[in-house]
């Protein structure tokens, strides 16, 4: 029986072609050189690089899984969180024992109010790693581990559209229609006015797309209502983050009195807060993302909105190759999972630590064959990359 011989954290900071969501609302371009910057409107911190903690377990038998934690900014805390208080607890043990293991490492900072937070994201990379060797040393892949995939091929829709201008948004969408898109989603939360501006000009450009939005929290539930009618006559695909994270009541309030499907999630870590949002009937549309709360607590999530019948769409932005095969293998063993989020600009960054790339378009992903996650990560570049502490 193979046992776990060492777990290692990789920090790595790596420069695409442009920063994630493009320039900044002024024009200017968010350069590495600059920090960490807020993204007016919207509140919170973006890196001008592409930013992800990864997690490398190790067995006596050579065998080696990875995971991922969507970290954008300050992947050092996580990983501080692997190394201090989640790696001795793991080695000796047996890597194929991954549910009693999530829940040994849950344990260890439950009763500090520690579920969410860095210590979530550090324990969300390690899970997906024991599970990517969980199915390394049988053969399966994570999909055959969770009970069998739904389906081979698993809808995107693109998010983003990074330009400056509605004509240019329009001029993208219209691009990516013509490779096969079928649904876009719009980064807004930039007045009511404004982003209505912009939902008319996609579709009127490409009106073959559905068009989801995405407010970034922006708005007061007053607000969040008149654009929420106006997404109802345009027939919006979803409307994500509308109220700040917290509000749940505001957004059980939105949901009641709005069609378009109140989508959040990728701000939660654990099946108690998705318990406690799908209960108050505040999303209908959930959107975990694995890197936030590892592939364990996902599928427990997944049985949660299907108690409810809401339908699963996972959350991915800048996460790199391992966070994306996590979250097609979760996307394609969940059976009411209409779609998973591509991210262009990040894409890129993301396939550049494997060996092979991932199969996708932006009309959708492949699911990757082979065991564990169906993935070769390069594992001479990431260690190349990875930054000292």
């Amino acid at each position: 029986m193979a046992r776990i011989t060492h777990v290692r954290s990789h920090v790595l900071k790596l420069e695409g072609t442009r920063a994630y969501l493009g320039r900044l609302e002024d024009g200017d371009e968010l350069t590495p050189e600059r920090g960490y910057v807020v993204r007016e409107p919207w509140r919170s911190l973006y890196s001008g690089r592409f930013e992800t903690l990864l997690v490398e377990i190790g067995t006596d038998d050579g065998c080696t899984g990875w995971g991922e934690a969507l970290a954008p900014v300050g992947p050092e805390i996580p990983a501080a969180v692997v190394d201090r208080l989640l790696a001795d607890q793991l080695v000796g043990q047996d890597p194929t024992r991954v549910r009693p293991l999530w829940h040994r490492m849950r344990e260890l900072m439950r009763e500090r109010g520690h579920l969410t937070g860095h210590q979530a994201d550090a324990m969300a990379a390690v899970d997906i790693a024991l599970w990517d060797l969980h199915g390394r040393l049988t053969g399966l892949s994570v999909a055959e581990l969770l009970g069998g995939a739904h389906r081979d091929h698993v809808p995107a829709y693109v998010s983003g559209l990074p330009e400056p201008t509605d004509e240019l948004r329009a001029r993208l969408a219209v691009s990516y229609a013509e490779r096969g898109a079928t649904m876009v989603k719009l980064a807004l939360g930039k007045g009511i006015e404004a982003d209505l501006a912009t939902y008319d000009a996609v579709a009127a450009a490409a009106p073959g797309l559905r068009i989801a939005v995405d407010a970034h929290w922006a708005y007061r539930i007053g607000e969040a209502l008149t654009l929420g009618a106006e997404l109802d006559r345009r027939g919006a695909l979803f409307y994500e983050a509308p109220l700040a994270p917290e509000d749940i009541e505001g957004h059980r309030e939105l949901a009641a009195r709005v069609t378009t499907p109140i989508a959040v999630g990728e701000a939660m870590r654990n099946r108690y807060e998705f318990a406690d949002w799908i209960g108050r009937r505040a999303l209908r549309l959930a959107q975990p993302d694995v890197a936030r709360t590892g592939i364990t607590e996902a599928t427990t999530i997944a049985e949660l909105a299907s108690a409810a019948h809401v339908p699963v769409a996972c959350h991915h932005s800048v996460g790199l190759g391992v966070a994306l095969a996590a979250g097609i293998h979760l996307s394609a063993a969940t059976q009411d999972c209409p779609f998973f989020e591509f991210q262009a600009d990040s894409l890129p960054v993301a396939q550049s630590i494997l060996r092979t790339p991932i199969d996708v378009t932006p009309a959708g992903y492949r699911l990757p064959e082979g065991p564990g996650l169906g993935i070769e990560v390069d594992a001479d570049t990431v260690r190349e990359l990875s930054q000292e502490r």
